[in-house]
């Protein structure tokens, strides 16, 4: 059964808080997920020191800069940043609604995977809210390009990603994952791999403000004779780049605010064309529709989904 196809809305059980540091600012930042009401969807509170509350609403038309992660929100004091990983474990495991207070300015890096976050999840639990959930059934293709990179929509009877990628790098090369996704895909081959970089780019980075909580606890590095220089080496044999790039690919995807059923594929793709490419599909009323089950009840397969009306239902233009 392809991920998560549930009948019915789910939230965490109880609230449950992961500190860390956050890989970009260097500084120490926490989280708690919070349960929450059908169709709240996933909502972040950023808490500002003067007890002010940023809200921000973890979809499409919120996202700001792409460049070197997934930030939510058009301004440095008002947003969110480094949300993928989190948000992949969200979507993979099937949560629908959650509140996500905010302790910061961008998500705790952990190990540099979603691991701690599914972990976290599932040590809350689900509960289903008994409330219809609804999904976004790809109908007709919808491809982005920019120079040498891709990324397209193509309709399918479940859930699947098919991502490519290609480095100047004898150590990565030319890598793709491709699978139906389930939480036990998800946590099994995706979930473990760690970001990743180079060590010829951290001066630059650290220079422009960026990566200054990076370290080989949190990112795979490597090396000018193009080593892993984490004496642990790779978690997934040669490809776990490509497996994190699928990971990253999954947290973008979600914020489409509601699973699709289809088929994403990506070449050289990234933060940035993922993002476009979800605004592609969702600015093309055409290409897709809004679909639930016709009874209540927990579980249900892609074909048995009817369609019903999306002018009702856009959260991704909240």
């Amino acid at each position: 059964m392809a991920i998560g196809l549930l009948g019915f809305q789910t939230t965490v059980s109880r609230p449950v808080t992961l500190s860390g540091i956050g890989v970009h600012s260097g500084t120490n930042v926490s989280i708690t997920l919070n349960p929450a009401e059908a169709d709240t969807g996933v909502v972040f509170q950023r808490l500002h020191d003067n007890g002010d509350i940023t809200e921000l609403k973890a979809v499409s038309s919120q996202v700001g800069n792409t460049d070197l992660c997934t930030v939510l929100g058009f301004s440095p004091t008002h947003s969110v940043a480094t949300i993928e990983h989190v948000m992949a474990a969200i979507y993979a495991l099937g949560l629908d609604n959650v509140v996500i207070e905010v302790q910061g300015a961008e998500m705790p890096i952990m190990d540099g995977s979603s691991l701690p976050f599914v972990e976290a999840i599932e040590q809350a639990g689900l509960v289903s809210l008994g409330v219809k959930r609804r999904y976004i059934r790809i109908t007709k293709p919808v491809r982005i390009e920019h120079g040498g990179s891709w990324s397209e929509f193509r309709p399918y009877d479940g859930m699947r990603f098919e991502v490519e990628i290609d480095f100047d790098c004898p150590l990565i090369g030319r890598q793709k994952w491709a699978g139906d996704m389930s939480a036990a895909v998800f946590k099994s081959e995706l979930s473990r791999a760690r970001t990743f970089g180079f060590m010829r780019d951290v001066e630059r980075l650290w220079a422009s403000g960026h990566a200054l909580g990076s370290s080989l606890e949190n990112s795979v590095v490597i090396s000018d004779d193009n080593t892993v220089i984490n004496v642990e080496g790779l978690r997934y044999a040669k490809d776990e780049f490509v497996r994190h790039k699928t990971l990253d690919a999954v947290g973008d995807l979600s914020l489409a605010g509601v699973q699709f059923i289809g088929c994403y594929r990506s070449y050289r793709g990234g933060h940035k064309m993922n993002a476009n490419a979800l605004k592609a599909l969702l600015a093309d009323p055409s290409a897709y529709e809004v679909v639930e089950t016709s009874t209540p009840r927990q579980r249900v397969a892609a074909r048995e989904l009817i369609a019903v009306s999306a002018s009702e239902f856009a959260p991704w233009s909240a």
